[in-house]
């Protein structure tokens, strides 16, 4: 295991800037790299489906036919600040300066694939039907997941590295989502002059969040309001209100009731006080639940083994790709790859977790064989 060549590919990755929707130039560098490896690569056309500057990248490479075909899954887009990244080595632990994230989320999981592919074909190790998926715009809803053409791919199981965590946390159940859009509308009137003419759009809203149920609903629900745009100015009582929300279960039929409690709750305010609301409701993804026998898992789990470290297998309140890999009917697992503090300019990573990353993507591989 070449830590040196590890650390040395993932310090070139988090210098190319690829925030959501501009991941041109590192699609660039991992067609290229994967080419040079040997693998058949391909760029699709979901950029200009969602606005960005490059699609998916995909690559296959070929092995045992008769052993499952293996979907290996990162995206390359980082969240901001997230541009002129200038990353540092201190105690073994890679950050940023400061002022920007790291982009360990999810450059990570990208060296733990390419450096795996890489060892596969230097030692010449076993492994089936290889299909890599680098998405776009997995940071702004999964953009490049969801668009992708799945009928270009056979995978029967599938990994994505995309979790914080120690290597060896395998992420088996993941939430639905709901995005809420809701606009409370009133009626403008001068506030000084004749504000009982108009209806307060404020308070209209104000008096639905007080009965709103937010927060942690339960074990495996939560809700969130996040957005409020409303009013012009102190002297006309507002006549719109928009907010934006979610809501997001491990239970479909959970968060099928959140979502149905929330738009009840803002109609009724409404009624309320004899004026409207228009709520728009969307679900973003599906939620997963796979079990311990599962092949995926048990791979996973005989693969930590393996390499000595311990499998935990949990559950997340978080989205991934591997949400929409699932809802596609391709079982796939989420994986730590030992990233911590992300979305922030505090993120960081380890470099012997980026290398046990590396060695336990090896080992899924590998396991996938026998």
């Amino acid at each position: 295991m070449n830590q040196e060549r590890i650390v040395n590919q993932f310090i070139e990755l988090v210098k190319i800037d690829s925030i959501s929707k501009e991941e041109g130039a590192v699609a660039d560098y991992l067609v290229e790299l994967l080419t040079e490896l040997g693998l058949e690569v391909t760029t699709d056309d979901v950029g200009q489906q969602v606005g960005g500057d490059t699609g998916n990248v995909i690559a296959k490479l070929q092995g045992d036919s008769s052993k499952p075909t293996l979907l290996l899954n990162a995206h390359m887009d980082t969240v901001t600040p997230g541009k002129n990244i200038e990353p540092e080595i201190e105690d073994g632990v890679i950050s940023s300066k400061g002022e920007t994230v790291l982009g360990a989320d999810d450059k990570a999981g990208i060296v733990a694939i390419v450096e795996a592919l890489r060892i596969l074909k230097e030692d010449d190790i076993e492994h089936g039907d290889l299909e890599i998926v680098f998405t776009i715009g997995e940071e702004v809803g999964l953009l490049g997941s969801k668009n992708l053409d799945y009928d270009s791919l056979e995978a029967d199981l599938g990994i994505a590295y995309d979790s914080g965590g120690d290597v060896g946390t395998i992420i088996t159940q993941a939430p639905a989502q709901d995005k809420i859009n809701v606009k409370v509308k009133g009626k403008a009137a001068h506030a000084g002059v004749n504000p009982s003419a108009g209806i307060n759009a404020i308070k209209v809203s104000s008096v639905a969040l007080s009965n709103l149920n937010l927060g942690q609903i339960d074990d495996e629900t939560t809700a969130n309001i996040g957005v409020i745009k409303g009013g012009k100015a102190t002297n006309i009582v507002p006549d719109l209100v928009e907010l934006q929300g979610e809501a997001r279960s491990l239970s479909e039929d959970k968060l099928a009731q959140q979502t149905e409690h929330m738009c009840d709750i803002f109609k009724r305010a409404a009624n309320k006080y004899n004026t409207q609301v228009e709520i728009e409701t969307k679900r973003m993804y599906p939620a997963f639940d796979l079990e311990r026998n599962d092949e995926i898992v048990d791979i996973a789990v005989k693969a930590a083994r393996r390499i000595s470290i311990k499998p935990k297998l949990q559950s997340t309140g978080g989205g991934s790709d591997a949400n929409i890999f699932n809802g596609q009917g391709i079982p796939t697992i989420n994986v730590g790859v030992g990233m911590t503090d992300v979305h922030s300019t505090d993120e960081n990573i380890k470099v012997d977790d980026l290398v046990t990353a590396v060695k336990f993507s090896i080992a899924l591989i590998n396991q996938a064989t026998r």
